[in-house]
């Protein structure tokens, strides 16, 4: 038996002997990973099979499944490594991490034109690296929109939670929660289960029991490292295209920078039969900026600010959307154990219920952290703990309320101006109202009556939770009053970007950019609606889902 084969055949005895193995310490796992490098590594002209550009929650499952085979990957991603500093990423600093906004995070923050902050992942592994790690499947619903077969979804999911998911210990207040949901009839009680279903549950989490984070970085591990390059801190310019008199546009091309300014140009191999591609998976916001940034998008637009026209596509940075987020902060007089979101609600209303304690909520606030004036004591024993608190939140299904993506200037690193237009429908205020009629009922369930200050009204949550409302907007008089303007003036985002690049109208049920060859986008860009509770298990089940069919269609 040679050496390839008994390393396999151990492998294989150590599996069965460990079936419940994740891997390495997460704060080992970097020296393993040896085709992770700085781009400053990278050589000035290089050619591959597939580039992925965007080792995010898709981009890592994607790339990692394409290595596989006899194909040769690189994969830009325009942050650094999770593993630089695990601390920053464990289960206790999660707030504090997601909201850094100095110029080396990991975290890109920004500010709507609806005057709601947001932030977007700058680190290999994406949304997956600062997000609260919730982690549930989608409806089947999406898989028909998506055009994702049902079985290869279910192998998707399963590569995905065998290797990063964990089921969740028992939390104090998650349990209230929990108890608080089903007490108001948010039913059945489901149990613990990935499945999206309506009722009560508990769902997965990326946070082991030692409240480590594990990413969809760690999906590289599935890799062939012979066949992947990372690069990290390559930040892509542009996609570059060959045209000919009569044909339609092919992408042959990548230009990035590295670090230190150096430019440096991926090409696909030629030699491939026209099987290589570039594919987009830097996100809902960061996929149609390039795509702009490269020459396809609204024509008008892109000669406004000097870029060449490829491909005049109006839909580019069409129809983006955010989940809506609104909830009410629950101060309680005793510590108990911080927790991040592993219950969920989801009723029949179309509302899904989380919540979190134990945090330092201040650094979500628009006001920047200002307390509300306060006469009542307990409000006063509030406003002097920053972590004796939770926040019990509802966002709603879709939604349908649509915005844009625009680019403000041709700076690859800058964001774009975007507006998400929350509330715009109707149906989505309807909704969210509807949501926090729930929560108010929760709030005052028995099972949450051990964690309230007895003389704290629920006025009194909805009166202080209007003024640490985490956004820049204006306050209405009547926003503690009534609860359509509660949702309109304390909306947060729920980080949940999709759109831009939507199936049908900018790629095909392959995800091809139509009008475009060698050229496809994998990620939440491509959505109609949200997946799911949460959309990142959707979201690197779609990564290796259609790494799958891309192998698939190159072996014929």
């Amino acid at each position: 038996m040679g050496l390839k084969y008994s390393w396999r055949f151990l492998a294989l005895v150590f599996m069965v002997v460990f079936p419940n193995f994740h891997g390495l310490n997460y704060a080992e796992k970097a020296p393993k990973y040896s085709f992770i490098q700085e781009a400053t590594s990278a050589p000035e002209v290089s050619f591959y099979d597939y580039i992925v550009i965007g080792g995010g929650t898709a981009g890592c499952p994607l790339a990692a499944t394409l290595s596989a085979r006899d194909a040769k990957v690189l994969v830009l991603e325009r942050g650094g490594s999770p593993y630089t500093n695990t601390t920053k990423i464990r289960m206790e600093n999660v707030i504090s991490t997601l909201t850094d906004d100095s110029p080396n995070s990991i975290s890109q923050s920004f500010i709507s034109e609806d005057r709601v902050p947001g932030n977007r992942a700058r680190v290999l592994g994406g949304g997956t690296v600062i997000n609260l790690g919730f982690y549930s499947r989608a409806e089947t619903l999406f898989l028909k929109e998506a055009g994702i077969d049902e079985a290869l979804a279910n192998e998707s999911y399963e590569w995905v939670e065998k290797k990063i998911v964990y089921k969740p210990g028992a939390f104090q207040w998650q349990t209230a929660v929990r108890n608080g949901l089903l007490e108001v009839g948010v039913l059945p009680d489901n149990g613990f289960t990935y499945a999206h279903l309506n009722g009560t549950k508990t769902s997965g989490t990326l946070f082991d029991k030692n409240g480590n984070r594990h990413t969809a970085a760690d999906l590289l591990e599935y890799a062939n490292p012979t066949m992947i390059k990372v690069y990290l801190h390559a930040v892509v310019h542009k996609i570059t295209f060959t045209t000919k008199d009569g044909q339609r546009p092919k992408a042959d091309g990548v230009i990035f920078y590295d670090a230190n300014g150096g430019r440096h140009i991926a090409y696909l191999k030629h030699e491939s039969n026209n099987r290589s591609e570039i594919i987009l998976s830097a996100g809902a916001i960061g996929s149609p900026q390039l795509l702009m940034l490269s020459g396809i998008g609204p024509a008008a637009r892109l000669r406004s600010l000097g870029i060449k026209v490829v491909l005049d596509q109006p839909m580019v940075g069409r129809e983006m959307a955010d989940k809506p987020l609104n909830g009410l902060i629950i101060p309680y007089p005793t510590h108990i154990p911080l927790s991040l979101a592993t219950v969920v609600g989801i009723n029949k209303t179309s509302n899904y219920f989380e919540s979190l304690n134990g945090f330092d909520l201040s650094a979500l606030s628009g006001s920047g952290g200002a307390q509300p004036q306060t006469s009542n004591p307990s409000q006063e024993a509030m406003a002097n703990s920053t972590r004796n608190q939770a926040f019990l939140v509802q966002t709603i299904f879709g939604p349908i309320s649509k915005g844009y993506l625009e680019l403000q200037n041709t700076n690859a690193s800058d964001n774009p101006k975007l507006r998400f237009n929350y509330f715009q429908a109707a149906v989505d205020l309807r909704r969210c109202v509807s949501g926090m009629q729930t929560i108010i009922n929760v709030v005052n369930s028995d099972s949450l009556s051990r964690f309230r200050f007895r003389n704290m009204t629920t006025q009194d949550l909805i009166n202080m939770t209007v003024n640490r409302a985490g956004n820049l907007r204006r306050r209405n008089p009547n926003a503690t009053t009534s609860l359509e303007q509660y949702c309109i003036d304390t909306v947060m985002t729920f980080w949940h970007y999709h759109g831009g690049c939507q199936i049908g109208k900018v790629v095909d049920r392959d995800y091809k950019v139509l009008g475009l060859d060698q050229l496809r986008v994998i990620d939440a860009s491509t959505f109609s609606f949200s997946p799911g509770t949460n959309p990142q298990a959707a979201i690197m089940m779609l990564g290796r889902s259609m790494g799958r069919r891309i192998l698939q269609s190159r072996r014929r």
